[in-house]
């Protein structure tokens, strides 16, 4: 049973990083036209073309994308929280309300790794290969949360401080979540 529940997770995780990594690129207006772009795009719209006929996108936020994401978790921690709950334990306002908080609370965390792993990408390719294909993609990305970080600590002799400062901020916030 642990082995089937590792795999779904693997699954879902997999895809719910896929969706929000789209949501994240469309709201901060990343490039959809290199090979990051492709692949999002072309494993994800089998749920976001589909969802878009009912929620459409508005204030420049690809809202299907997120729906996705958030129907996904909802349904994979539906499906192991009502497994591991007798049902007459809970009331089910209860359960539903546990249920949306572990899944919102999975997506958040999800989206703090994704842009924990962005800004290790970005800086790792701005040592070894700072024309690459991933390099751009990570650098918008990352933009809108290390500039701020820039401001109040410059760079010190060509090294740029700011990603490690945002990964160890973006550490804590995993701790409150």
């Amino acid at each position: 049973m642990q082995a089937i529940v590792f795999l779904l997770d693997a699954v879902v995780s997999f895809f719910c990083t896929l969706f929000l990594l789209r949501f994240m690129m469309q709201a901060l207006r990343v490039s959809f036209g290199g090979q990051i772009g492709d692949f999002v795009i072309k494993l994800t719209n089998w749920a976001v073309k589909p969802l878009r006929r009912v929620i459409p996108g508005a204030g420049g936020f690809d809202w299907a994308s997120l729906v996705a994401a958030l129907a996904l978790q909802l349904l994979f921690t539906g499906i192991i929280v009502g497994a591991s709950v007798s049902f007459g334990e809970v009331d089910g306002a209860g359960l539903v309300l546990t249920i949306l908080w572990i899944a919102v609370r999975g997506l958040l965390r999800l989206s703090v790794y994704i842009m924990i792993g962005a800004l290790i990408l970005q800086a790792v390719l701005s040592w070894v290969n700072p024309y690459s294909p991933l390099s751009a993609p990570a650098h918008q990305l990352t933009r809108p949360l290390l500039d701020p970080i820039r401001r109040f600590i410059p760079s010190i002799s060509g090294i740029d401080l700011s990603p490690l400062v945002a990964i160890l901020l973006l550490q804590a916030v995993l701790m409150f979540l």
